[in-house]
This record gives structure tokens, sequence and C-alpha cells, in this order.
């Protein structure tokens, strides 16, 4: 791999054996996957995944101890993955004993470690930190270092960012060394699609449901979508933003997609249309039946396949200004048809602190609280963790969490009929 010479100089120890320790880890994940060098980063700032402060992890609670005393922190300030925990999301006494004592007890010390490191603001938490509102919105063609999966398939796809599906922690390096390696979707090649997906069916599909399909047809490689414009349009609209952001989601949790492609729609589609396709790509084709072969492939893992489902979350990732305002409209109409008043369980949406923030200075926090639903900017995954809480029959529009927990999949508009009017799970 070719270095620098400021690089090398790091490497060999010229800035202290602790940022030499962050090059020489740096260097050894190139190598791994064949990098030629190593390219600067490039965004205004950076992106955590590590954002909950589990027992369990104490050798990076020491790692951080060490970067700290030694002056090795981010050159770019950086926001982090939503928070595991919020006192107004449901949990009985002995789910709330499990976080605080048994799970999440070294939250308040793992955040302090955050600011001193270089976070962004005490509140920047959240999966979808390129959302407006959050500011960590990269531009086309930066080179980023982030892990957050949903988020780096956001970024290379809709924003025409460049980042790999690194790990967590690598993504903190990148930032202190101001470099990664380049490999993988940081180069034009690693760009090129290697399938192609073709999108044949009668009516806008599910965006989760979709995303999960191409996701584990092609695992990571990168497929470049043809029909879904006619669905989507072809503007990176508000609607068709946030639709990407949850079919993305799906694709990078599904399977492992770090960037995808869609025909007259994402940027560089746009510029350079159907020579994006490798040569020998393979061919998918998704209609109304190989949805509902892949829905009903999901597997059941509630204890009780019949149980009423006593919680809901949507909004993993994070929910949207628009997608709110949306839900809370939607839920209005609801429990109007229904004639009910307030949700028939509780149910949770999230999105992201500053998204809150905003859409509390409109008209619909207000009536949205009067629905009866939560809103919170809680990791819903961190939630499903606890064990006392994975036993619970959960239901959930993300495919995400699905995949990641017991949570239960049902569509969007399944998710308001089970709120708004009860009835059969």
């Amino acid at each position: 791999m070719y270095l620098t010479p400021e690089q090398t100089a790091i490497l060999q120890g010229a800035k202290g054996d602790t940022l030499a320790k962050v090059m020489k880890t740096l260097v050894m994940y190139g190598e791994i996957f064949g990098a030629d060098k190593m390219v600067p980063v490039t965004s205004r700032y950076n992106h955590l995944v590590t954002s909950f402060g589990l027992k369990a992890l104490g050798p990076v609670y020491d790692l951080m101890n060490r970067l700290i005393e030694s002056g090795a922190v981010s050159t770019q300030k950086f926001s982090a993955d939503p928070r595991p925990l919020d006192p107004n999301v449901p949990a009985n006494f002995l789910q709330n004993l499990v976080f605080h004592k048994f799970m999440y007890s070294k939250q308040a010390y793992y955040e302090d470690q955050l600011e001193k490191m270089g976070l962004m603001d005490p509140d920047a938490f959240s999966c979808a930190c390129y959302l407006e509102e959050m500011g960590n919105r990269p531009r086309k063609g930066d080179v980023l270092s982030w892990a957050e999966s949903s988020a780096v398939v956001y970024a290379n796809s809709v924003l025409g960012a460049r980042c790999n599906r690194n790990s967590g922690i690598m993504d903190l390096m990148g930032s202190i060394a101001g470099c990664v390696p380049h490999f993988g979707l940081l180069t034009d090649e690693g760009r090129k699609a290697t399938w192609i997906v073709r999108v044949e069916t009668s009516q806008k599909p599910e965006a989760q449901l979709l995303g999960s399909a191409i996701g584990m047809k092609v695992m990571e490689e990168v497929p470049y979508v043809l029909g879904l414009d006619a669905w989507l349009g072809t503007e990176l609209s508000d609607d068709a933003c946030a639709y990407l952001k949850d079919f993305g989601a799906a694709t990078a949790s599904n399977g492992a997609v770090g960037l995808y492609h869609i025909d007259n729609l994402t940027p560089e589609a746009k510029e350079q249309g159907r020579s994006l396709i490798a040569e020998g790509a393979q061919v998918y084709v998704i209609d109304d039946a190989e949805l509902q072969r892949v829905r009903e492939s999901y597997p059941v893992v509630w204890k009780k396949p019949d149980a009423q489902p006593k919680l809901c979350f949507v909004g993993c990732p994070h929910l949207s200004l628009a997608q709110l305002i949306e839900w809370t409209q939607n839920i209005e109409a609801g429990l109007r048809a229904s004639g009910h008043r307030q949700v028939l369980m509780p149910t949770v949406l999230t999105t992201a602190p500053a998204v809150k923030k905003a859409f509390e200075r409109t008209e619909y926090a207000q009536r949205l609280s009067q629905t009866g639903v939560i809103l919170s900017c809680i990791c819903p995954l961190m939630y499903m963790n606890n064990p006392l809480c994975a036993s619970m029959p959960v239901i959930t529009s993300s495919n995400k969490l699905r995949t990641y927990s017991t949570a239960r999949y049902h569509t969007e508009s399944e998710i308001l009929a089970l709120i708004t009017k009860g009835g059969d799970r």
C-alpha cells in the first residue's frame, strides 16, 4: 500500500505511539481488502455507530480513555447512533432494572467520553444523521469514515458520497487519522452494479419489503434497479428520499448492501446511466408474487405465534419530519374511521432529536400526542436487546428491526390498522 510521507511518519511514531497504532490499524485493515493507498476523509463531520454504554464494552472504554489521554481525538466533530434508553418508552420494573443495572449502566460515562472525543452536540444521536435537521449531511463525492449500515448505504446511494461498510470503532479510527484505505466502494470499479433488478410490480412496492428482497438476493453486491422510478419519479423529492431511506436500510440489514443505483433517480445513475452496470451482471425480477414469497419467508419467532402484540415501533431508521407529519395524519384518520380516540396499543414513533424539536414546533406535535402515541429518539434495536423485552410480542414496520430482533414485521398499512382498529395480528 502506498503511503504519503506524512502518513508514513505517523505510522513510524512521529506524532506519538497512540496515533501510530491508529494508523497501523487502518493500514492492516486496508491490506486485508487489497487497498492501494490511503485517501483523505473529506466530509465535514463523521458519524459513529457505537452509541450505547453497554456494561460489557470495557475494552472500548479503555481504548477511548487511551485516545483521550494521548490527545488522539477525532479530527472531525461527529454524530453517533441513537441512545438506547428513554424513560418515556414503556418498560416495567424488571425491564428497567436490566436496562440500567445490567445493560447500559455505562451510558453516562460513555457519553462523557464521546463529548471529549468530539461529539457535535449533546443530542447528536441518530442513525439518520444525514437528515437535514441533524446537520451532518455529506456532499456528493465526499469520502467518509462511517460504519452505521443504513447511513452508509444512504450516503453512498442518495447523496453520492463514498464510504465502505466499516466496522464500529474503525469509523472513529479513520476520523482520528483523517484518512481511510482506498478500496471497495471508494473506487469507481467498486461502485459498478453487478446485479440488475427489474421492478415489475402492479403497484408501488413497500419500501421495506422491496429492500428486504433485494438485500437477501444480492447480499453485499451493488444492484442497479430498473422500474422503481415509475413510482418514485425522477427527482429526489422529500417523499422519494424517505422511501429510499427505508428501502436502503432494509437492503443493508437483510443483506449487506452498501450502495444501490436507481435508474433515472439517484445521482450516479442519472449521470452515468446504465454504463454503471458491470459486464455479466446477474438479473433479478421482482413482481407481486416475488414480494409475497419474500414476505411469507419471514420466520415468526414469538413464543406464542398467535399472541396479541403489546408494543409497536415505527421508525428504524429514524423518521423524517415529513414522515412524522404523514404518520400523524394517517393515525388521526384511522382513529376517526374506527371511532377510537387513542391508539389501541403502546405505539412509539422514533426520530432524530433535531427532527423531534422541529416537529414540536408544528401543530402536528400536539395532535400526535392526543392520539396516545409516544414520540422518542430511542434506538428500538437497543430496546429489544433486553431479553425481557425480546420475549414480548412487538410489531414493527421496519425490516431492519425485524432482522435484528424478535419484532414481527407488518406493512405500514397493516401497522396503521392494528394500532387504530385492533383485531387480529
